[in-house]
Parts: structure tokens; sequence; C-alpha cells
């Protein structure tokens, strides 16, 4: 799950980390109290809040919005408004949101930061160790998109242990950045800041970018993001507070809504429904481009949210036909021919349905099915499954 700025902020200032002061608002009007309120001579910065990257270089499609991007440096408050009101309900396309942009409905409200100096800084599982890794590198020059294409040995990667880092992990990537000795120690307590936000909150990724140094050497998030482990959440109130389901595909809600994990790919046009990661992975490397969706359903689930599952993938306008995959272990085969059902008698079956079973109650689920005489397709197995889907879907056309 991704937070928005203020949010992250808001976890990176409660683990002693320094940020600039700043609210959110969601008028032009409150941006403009907020601004007089966090610093009363400016200047401020106003920030489009939206998931996405890159928001500086990011243009807005309404052209009452102006020619500035999603990150705007303001010297009055009467601009305060103007910017604002220009910005709040228009679309910000990045070049890492989607095609057709994000609508702007809050706007973070800091205050402007002067530094002498910036550099790139986060924290990431990396799996090849496995650690925790930290992850640095000088953005003076070049961002780290850039740094990351073209010259990715300007990057340092310092893997942790549970104690999470030392002086001397520290220093190796202070003296990498080239950060004067003023500075080490506020440095030493913001890594270390950031380590504690990142396991107290069960992230998967913390990155501050940029990282910004005042003049008197102390160190300061100037922005920040995190992506919060999905799986984590329910144990933190605090932070499921922050899912923003504005910013969420509707059939990705409805599916998180039933405890399901919902993904759209390219361009094809068979929807899957799998239980499990792996096997979602695997349908979607056979299909070789032709996977429209996956559907997770996972276990816990009912006929109901399996029906709700089903009309999730069918309401997908790209998906021509259906395969559902299902290898039974907490999931038992039944429940899928009985969500199968509900759902024929609900919405009907306008398109190829292939079903696969294996596992808990498999040759009940069958029955069901076989007795319900709906205009499915029995598989074997899972290769099966999908010659006979890419078949239907083809004769179908």
């Amino acid at each position: 799950m991704d937070i928005h700025e203020y949010q992250a902020k808001q976890l990176l200032k409660s683990n002693g980390i320094n940020v600039p002061a700043g609210k959110i608002a969601y008028t032009a009007l409150e941006a403009q109290n907020v601004a007089r309120e966090i610093s009363p001579r400016g200047p401020w910065v106003l920030k489009a809040q939206i998931h996405s990257g890159a928001r500086n270089s990011g243009r807005f499609v309404e052209r009452r919005a102006g020619k500035g991007g999603g990150i705007r440096i303001v010297k009055t408050l009467k601009k305060v408004y103007d910017n604002a009101a220009q910005m709040l309900g228009s679309t910000l396309i990045t070049a890492q949101n989607k095609p057709d942009g994000n609508l702007v409905s809050r706007i973070y409200v800091e205050a402007y930061t002067k530094v002498e100096q910036i550099f790139y800084l986060s924290m990431a599982i990396d799996r090849t160790y496995p650690a925790i890794t930290v992850l640095a590198a000088n953005t003076e020059t070049d961002d780290i998109a850039a740094i990351l294409a073209n010259s990715p040995e300007k990057i340092i990667r310092v893997p942790l242990d549970l104690k999470g880092p030392t002086k001397a992990h520290c220093k190796r990537i202070a003296e990498f950045l080239n950060l004067k000795a003023k500075s080490f120690e506020s440095f030493y307590h913001f890594v270390r800041g950031l380590f504690k936000t990142f396991v107290k909150s069960e992230a998967l990724m913390v990155e501050i970018n940029p990282v910004g140094i005042r003049r008197n050497g102390d160190i300061v998030a100037l922005d920040a993001k995190i992506t919060i482990d999905n799986r984590a959440v329910y144990r933190h109130k605090d932070i499921s507070s922050f899912r923003d389901e504005d910013d969420i595909p509707p059939r990705e809600l409805k599916a998180a809504r039933n405890g399901f994990s919902y993904h759209e790919y390219g361009n094809g046009n068979i929807g899957c429904i799998v239980n499990g990661s792996g096997l979602a992975l695997a349908m979607v490397g056979m299909l070789k481009g032709s996977a429209a969706c996956t559907l997770n359903i996972k276990g816990g689930v009912d006929r109901d949210k399996i029906a709700a599952g089903i009309k999730i993938i069918a309401t997908n306008p790209r998906v021509e036909g259906i395969v559902i995959n299902i290898l039974g272990g907490f999931v038992r085969c039944d429940l899928i021919s009985d969500g199968i059902i509900d759902t024929a008698a609900e919405v009907g079956m306008n398109m190829p349905l292939v079903v696969r079973f294996e596992g808990t109650n498999r040759d009940e689920a069958c029955k069901i099915l076989e007795q319900a005489n709906l205009p499915l397709i029995m598989a074997d197995s899972m290769d099966d499954a999908i010659a006979k889907i890419l078949k239907a879907v083809e004769e179908s056309e």
C-alpha cells in the first residue's frame, strides 16, 4: 500500500526525522490559511498529493491549471491561493502514473527549506542477501532515475542486519556522498530513524528523494515515499486509515474489499481467477501476452465472495474469456462451483468460461457444475485449461 507524502512525513517525524513544517489542504482558501500558519513570510512549496513520483516535471491536463507542474514554489499568499485553485480538481500526468493521470484532491503546503546539498536515500528489502538494504546516491547533477539507468555504480548499497545501521555503516555511506563532518551525527540519527520507520510500519520501501542538508549541517527529509506491506496493514490501525481509496482503480478496490488481489496486464483478453500468487504468475506466463488480468482469491472465502470475484473479472471490458484455475487447499473447490452458479443466475454467462479444479472437494465441485448444466468447459490440467480458453475465445469471435 502506497501512502501520500504528507502521511509518510508524519511517520518519519514520529521516529525522530526532521521534516519541514507543513499541513494538508483541500481548498485554495485552506491552503492560504495553512501557508500563513506555518511560515508567515514564505516562500512555500505546494505539492500535489497523488501516488506517483516525478510530480515536479508532470503536466496538468486542464488548461486552467496553468503551465506549472505538480510541485510549485510560490512567494506570496496570493500565489498560494491562485496556484492551489489551479491544481485542486485538476488532473496531473507524470512519467510514472497512469496514462490518463491522477485527479488532485489535496495539496500539501510546506515551508520552503533552503539547503546546501541534496542526495537520494532509501531503504528496501534486498532479497538476494536477504536484508534491509540502504541505497544512496548524490543527485546534485542527475536524478536517481538517470543514475539507475546510466550509472548504477554511482549508487551505494549497504545491507543491514537486524540491529539496524551502525555508525560504521553510516560513515561508509557519508563518505560515499562526500558529506561534511559536521553533518555526520545528524546523518547517523536520520538513517537510524529511517530504519525505525521501516521496521515499525512493516514497510517494503522507504524513499527520501531528495534528502537536504541545511547550512548548519542538519539533515532534513524534503520529500518522502513509503510503501507498506499490504499483508501487514491490518496490524496498524493508524496506517490503515492512510489508504486513499479515490486513487485505487475501481476493480482493484472491489477486489481488496473482498480480501482478493487484482492485477491488470498489457492488452490481453483472458481473465484468470486463481488461488495463489505463484499460480497467477504461472498463468500469465503461459498465456504469453493474452492475459488481461488476474484475480487471486487466496483463502477464507465464501460463495458470495467468489461470485463477487467473477463479476470483477467480467466487468473488465478487455476480457473476452475467463479461466478459473483452482488448486484446492484452504479454498474448497465446491465453494468456487457455488459462486459460479450464483454468478450465472445473476448476470448470465455471456463469454467462454473454462474451469480446472484440483484438490479439496474437487469431485464434488465438478459434479455440482455438471448438474447445473451451465455453458462452461471443464479442464484436467493447467495446460489443458490454457489451450481450451484460447481456443474458445478464438471460436467465439
